[in-house]
């Protein structure tokens, strides 16, 4: 188990979509034993990131229904469109839980919209939740990377660190501690497989 303090909420983020938001939420999820709560879905065809995280991780954790779920794997304001459905950030309360943490997932980068008025940074400021921010190892990070520090700064959120998701690249790893003035909290290299003693193994060596 990892020695560090971990708050009872932690807001999973990320630089952008696809970048490896919901495998670091099920090492958090697994790992502290908590419960998980996805607020926004977008996209039901496949297997949703709830569905993802029942399947990883283990029975001692408690995945969460979500708030909304929408059809279409679009961004959360233009999928609930599709839907009619009217994504209202006054109706995004933090759920009741189980376990002694809570993680929460957003959906793709900070400044995703949710409604006409709305971004994802709107949701977390709302909720109070230091941030976990995950961005790819890879080249482009930087730039992503020190814009999303930037907005989270400009409403003080309180983050945590960042999680560098791909190959190890100790340039990119240098230069986002250094000139992010953030702690690298782990780097996430590609997985074979992923289940609930694989998720133990990485918090345990990375967090």
């Amino acid at each position: 188990m990892s020695n560090r303090e971990w708050p009872h909420q932690i807001f999973v983020t990320g630089t952008d979509t696809g970048i490896g938001k919901t495998v670091v939420s099920a090492i958090f999820t697994e790992g502290l034993k908590a419960s998980y709560w996805k607020p926004i879905q977008a996209g039901l065809e496949e297997e949703t990131d709830s569905e993802f995280l029942k399947r990883v991780t283990g029975e001692d954790c408690d995945i969460l229904p979500e708030r909304y779920r929408l059809q279409t794997p679009m961004s959360p304001h233009a999928a609930a469109a599709i839907d009619d459905v009217q994504i209202s950030l006054d109706g995004l309360h933090l759920p009741a839980y189980k376990k002694e943490h809570l993680v929460v997932e957003g959906a793709g980068g900070l400044m995703v919209p949710i409604n006409d008025d709305t971004m994802i940074i709107d949701l977390i400021e709302k909720l109070h939740i230091p941030v976990v921010l995950v961005a790819r190892s890879e080249l482009g990070t930087l730039n992503h990377t020190f814009l999303s520090l930037e907005a989270l700064r400009s409403r003080s959120i309180p983050i945590l660190g960042v999680v560098m998701n791909g190959p190890k690249n100790e340039s990119n790893y240098d230069a986002i501690k250094a000139y992010g003035e953030v702690d690298i909290l782990a780097e996430i290299e590609h997985q074979e497989q992923l289940n609930a003693n694989c998720l133990n193994r990485l918090f345990r060596e990375q967090f």
